[in-house]
């Protein structure tokens, strides 16, 4: 992704010092963030579930792309360097080839979410318990038609589930 870097002409850098929320679980900003140096932290529930240091990483683009709230928290790890495109439409449509990059990075994530969907399958064919349904449900998300996303929760689930 350390491409992108090349197509950050008008963003605004920022230096982030550790501990700052870049990105809030829940808001709607419309900003699409691209790290330059630094390590930060995507939280889902107040649980870390990743790390992120490659320069060049787009952050808020699924946000952006739905046009809905962030779907997790991003705070900075360590002090880091970020671009933050206000207006990350604008952006996208005036860099196709930072569109480019993140339709793959997208399908790149689709990709490993079927290879795992496939093999969860594999394992659970035919057991008909609990863990054959993870499988069924990784199925029906993958497959929803383009509409809003709600992913929901435990406690607000998606009605279309």
């Amino acid at each position: 992704m350390r491409a992108i870097l090349d197509y950050c002409v008008g963003g605004q850098e920022s230096s982030v010092p550790e501990g700052t929320l870049v990105i809030r679980e829940g808001e709607t900003t419309g900003r699409l963030y691209v790290l330059i140096d630094g390590r930060l932290e995507v939280i889902k529930g107040g649980t870390v579930v990743a790390t992120i240091v490659e320069p060049g990483a787009v952050l808020g683009e699924m946000s952006v792309l739905l046009d809905q709230p962030h779907t997790a928290t991003v705070r900075a790890a360590t002090a880091s360097t970020i671009y933050a495109f206000s207006d990350a439409a604008s952006f996208l449509h005036a860099q196709p080839a930072v569109a480019l990059l993140i339709a793959r990075l997208l399908a790149q994530r689709l990709h490993i979410a079927t290879t795992y969907l496939a093999d969860i399958k594999r394992q659970y064919a035919g057991q008909g318990n609990h863990l054959a349904m993870v499988g069924d449900m990784l199925e029906s998300m993958i497959n929803l038609s383009p509409t809003k996303v709600a992913p929901g929760s435990d406690r607000q689930p998606d009605p279309r589930m």
